[in-house]
């Protein structure tokens, strides 16, 4: 065992046999895939979920907070894609703040996005439930099964192999995306500017028709405007099993982005518009409830279920490569990282679904919601930190991607990330303490126990270890 001197770890060099228990399959995906991928991991939320913040803004707060997150999102993404070009591992956004942060640093971004992707799928499956129920098919209703169904289903095609998985996405995502093209078209009819601000304004600081709970709700609606683009960060994840990844991994997080700018600014306006902002405030499915009954609402509701799912399966990908890359290099559990015959993680990918499916018992989707927009803010504001601190630490890096901006780029995502974080306070403190009090745990286990027995040659630690090595030539 060698200490270092970075946070006082301990750290060690495991057997060949070790890793060759731990490998993904490379070359798997290219850029296009990747855009998909993107677009998967949030395409859900344009279907639903986002719409819970009518009732914390009105239609005009739920707009401002969303222009102020794409904005966030859209810088985000443009810092990820350089610290994926430079960094590319499966660890995504532990990687790098491993590199800039120490260990320290990367287990608490990794622990956030793991919480994350842990409980945004058990959102997701409230949804699906709630549009599985609205098809009423064969007297089919919203329940524990119903969740249980989803998680079993795509956990099992997880595990068949990543390549088939995102071909599957893929084509699950481009069904999403036709019906958001079918919904605006149908919405278009419906739309109706008065529906847009038909919610009473309350007794509140600059309260109007447009801002009906005032400039506080602009704040309160954070957390529902980033369910607009939650997650898009994971796609570095998929780094290890990426034909040149410092190249493909930066083209296919900045296609899916521009996308999903697009859907966020339809869906947001044409929903509000054709169903009215107090009737959407509280839906499980506002799209199809905006277009009311008719062939393109139920065309919608099946294809709207496509888009749940393409989320949902996505997700379970992602929560299985952060727990995969972590376990791996000691942070958590080793037992978590073997991958089966196919290069899965199997208990990667089985422990985090059996948390979420309990989780999604609560039944609460926008308390869930929270939960996840939670753990995603703070892993924003540690990658952010992160890309500031290797462009001052590091300039000489090789970066194949560099960021428009650079360190400004970055640091306007990471002030809106801090908001972010306090946002998610504001809409519901009980659920914000919870994710706060298992990041603790987290962090309580990795100071009296894991810090002491890290993998030294694993990818993600090799990473930080080569910045060690030239420090010391130096």
């Amino acid at each position: 065992m060698t200490t270092t001197k970075s946070g006082k770890v301990e750290e060690h060099l495991e057997e060949a046999s070790y890793l060759e228990k731990r490998q993904l399959k490379s070359g798997s995906a290219g850029w296009l895939l990747l855009a998909g991928l993107g677009i998967s991991y949030v395409i859900s939320g344009d279907y639903s979920g986002w719409n819970f913040g009518l009732a914390e803004g009105g239609f005009g707060g739920l707009a401002i907070a969303s222009v102020v997150i794409a904005g966030m999102y859209l810088a985000l993404v443009l810092g990820m894609a350089e610290l994926s070009s430079a960094l590319p591992a499966a660890g995504g956004g532990y990687t790098f703040a491993r590199r800039a942060l120490c260990p320290w640093g990367g287990f608490a971004t990794g622990t956030a996005i793991l919480i994350e992707y842990s409980i945004a799928p058990a959102a997701i499956a409230t949804f699906i439930g709630s549009y599985v129920e609205s098809l009423n098919l064969f007297g089919i209703t919203n329940g524990w099964w119903v969740y249980l169904a989803v998680y079993a289903f795509f956990i099992v095609i997880h595990l068949v192999g990543v390549g088939e998985a995102l071909k599957v996405m893929f084509v699950i995502t481009a069904i999403a995306l036709v019906g958001l093209l079918v919904f605006a078209i149908a919405a278009a009819g419906h739309f109706d500017t008065a529906n847009l601000t038909n919610i009473a304004p309350a007794n509140a600081l600059g309260a109007s028709k447009f801002l009906p709970h005032g400039y506080l709700g602009i704040w309160a609606a954070i957390p529902f405007a980033i369910w607009f683009f939650l997650a898009v960060e994971g796609v570095p994840l998929a780094a290890e099993e990426t034909a040149n990844p410092e190249r493909n991994v930066p083209r296919g997080i900045i296609a899916a982005i521009v996308v999903l700018l697009i859907s966020c600014a339809a869906v947001l306006v044409l929903t509000t518009g054709a169903g009215g902002a107090e009737q959407m405030s509280s839906s499980g499915n506002p799209l199809v409830e905006a277009l009311g009954h008719g062939a393109a609402s139920k065309t919608v509701n099946y294809i709207g279920l496509a888009g749940l799912i393409a989320s949902f399966f996505s997700i379970i990908y992602a929560y299985s490569r952060q727990l995969f890359a972590l376990s791996r290099a000691g942070y958590l559990p080793t037992r978590l990282s073997v991958t089966n015959s196919r290069k899965t993680p199997t208990l990667a990918l089985i422990v985090p679904g059996v948390i979420g499916f309990a989780l999604s018992l609560i039944g609460h989707g926008a308390l869930l919601l929270d939960m996840a927009v939670f753990g995603a803010a703070v892993s924003y504001v540690l990658m952010m930190v992160s890309h500031i601190v290797l462009r001052i630490r590091e300039p000489q890096m090789r970066r194949p991607y560099r960021t428009p901006g650079g360190a400004v780029t970055s640091g306007f995502a990471l002030a809106i990330a801090v908001l972010a974080v306090i946002a998610t306070f504001l809409v519901d403190s009980v659920a914000a303490l919870w994710c706060l009090g298992v990041f603790a745990a987290f962090m309580a286990y990795f100071a009296f126990y894991s810090r002491h027995r890290l993998v030294a040659n694993s990818p993600d630690e090799e990473f930080a270890m080569l910045k060690s090595a030239e420090s010391e030539l130096k």
